[in-house]
């Protein structure tokens, strides 16, 4: 996977990191995705809607000027309702902006969130003292974030302060600046966190920031 962020940008982010865990006595552990799941039904979607519009351009066609059954006439109109078909299903393999059109909202929230308690588990987030980790996730594929609070924080990061993070992140990934989103969380993280008298915790985990292709 190309690197999201120059080094520059993540030595930034490392500063900024453990600042944060130091006003908030918080284990934070950022981390950017190329895409939480193959999803190997979306070229089928792309396939049927594909060959669903070739096949109604064929009746369209012949309905406005009206062609003799014969068996070529037939087999024109089967292919040209498969090649409509394969063509989209081959355009969500070669440009992934295209595929995600096929993507179901519900269906990238799950992923990610999926994808984001897996990470969660296998980097260890739990190993804090008075389990005060926290996981920002954001995937490049789905376009979502999901942040992971540990249980030492879960009250003082409910869902609806979440989601304002969240939001307040939104405006620049939009524009592709992934250090501005995460210098955002982190801001709002020490803010909040800090605000609610965080507790206790110990440095470990790394600062380095995560970047997967993913799955």
């Amino acid at each position: 996977m190309k690197p999201i962020l120059s080094d520059h940008d993540r030595s930034e982010l490392d500063r900024r990191i453990a600042e944060t865990e130091k006003r908030t006595n918080c284990q934070i552990v950022l981390s950017v995705i190329g895409r939480c799941d193959v999803y190997e039904e979306l070229p089928w979607k792309a396939f049927a809607l594909g060959a669903s519009l070739a096949g109604l351009a064929a009746i369209v066609i012949n309905t406005v000027v009206p062609l003799w059954y014969t068996r070529s006439a037939t087999l024109v109109a089967i292919s040209a309702t498969l090649a409509g078909g394969a063509l989209l299903a081959l355009l969500t393999v070669l440009f992934p902006g295209f595929a995600k059109y096929f993507l179901t909202s519900s269906q990238a929230e799950e992923e990610i969130r999926q994808y984001a308690q897996a990470l969660f588990l296998e980097r260890e987030l739990f190993a804090t003292r008075g389990r005060t980790g926290i996981l920002v996730l954001v995937s490049l594929f789905e376009r979502r974030v999901v942040i992971l609070p540990d249980t030492g924080l879960a009250h003082q990061l409910p869902e609806k302060t979440l989601h304002d993070i969240i939001g307040s992140m939104t405006p620049f990934l939009k524009k592709g600046d992934i250090r501005k989103a995460f210098e955002t969380v982190l801001e709002h993280l020490s803010r909040t966190i800090r605000a609610a008298g965080s507790g206790t915790g110990r440095d470990a985990l790394p600062n380095a920031l995560i970047e997967e292709e993913g799955v």
